[in-house]
């Protein structure tokens, strides 16, 4: 199959990781779906993008983090007739700091794990059905190294979802091992800002996309799991060795 005849479905498309992913894509001739439920981060991502790709990007405005939410989303693309290929969840947030959770309450507690773990949940529960019995079809985490650790006083909740999101994760790979569509997790331990934020020791949104990118577009004959620490582990998917 051609990177043409393959459409990719980026839930969180318009955030800073997600945008970048999904112009990475829209870069190597798929053709993306954006999802995100902030229309003006979406109008922003039409700008990021080359006029000769904007063509290839369908954007939905849709909050696929509730149940209602993602049912609809799914049923816009059926009516109409998009045939997704391939799914990359970009969801949540990559910083909290609340503080200590003696400081803190069940709401907030909720409101974290409702980012991290339970939008992943209720997306894949409705996205996965698109891709499942496709055998070069891929579905893609995108998640990050603060479930490992507290990275600093005033995080744990972050960890807490961080690590719950990790284990949904996990989970799949090991519940579904022969599914005919594949799991890739991108597990990503270091900070991602915008070209124009850029900092040492960071990765740009943009480098990043493209190697996420070349992961879908490669594939993989079983689930996977590839960790960026640092830039230089980009280089690491370019070469197609594994992580």
């Amino acid at each position: 199959m051609s990177n043409s005849d393959r459409v990719a479905l980026v839930l969180g498309g318009a955030g800073t990781v997600g945008s970048g992913i999904a112009k990475g894509l829209l870069d190597k001739g798929f053709k993306v779906v954006a999802v995100s439920r902030d229309g003006s981060k979406l109008e922003k991502l039409k700008v990021l993008i080359s006029p000769s790709r904007r063509e290839n990007l369908l954007t939905v405005e849709g909050d696929i983090g509730s149940e209602e939410g993602a049912e609809q989303v799914k049923q816009a693309l059926l009516t109409r007739m998009v045939t997704v290929t391939d799914v990359v969840s970009s969801l949540g947030f990559s910083w909290w700091q609340g503080g200590a959770p003696h400081t803190q309450n069940l709401k907030e507690l909720r409101w974290v794990l409702d980012a991290l773990l339970f939008s992943t949940f209720v997306s894949w529960k409705a996205f996965f059905p698109l891709v499942r019995d496709n055998p070069k079809g891929t579905y893609t985490f995108i998640t990050g190294g603060a479930a490992d650790r507290l990275l600093m006083p005033g995080t744990g909740f972050l960890t807490v979802g961080a690590a719950s999101a990790l284990a949904f994760c996990q989970v799949l790979q090991e519940e579904y091992p022969d599914t005919p569509c594949k799991f890739n997790q991108v597990r990503i331990n270091t900070g991602v800002t915008s070209t124009e934020r850029k900092a040492p020791g960071y990765l740009c949104h943009l480098e990043l996309g493209q190697a996420v990118a070349l992961l879908v577009e490669k594939g993989n004959p079983s689930h996977s799991v590839h960790t960026i620490n640092c830039p230089d582990d980009l280089k690491t998917i370019a070469s197609e060795e594994r992580i």
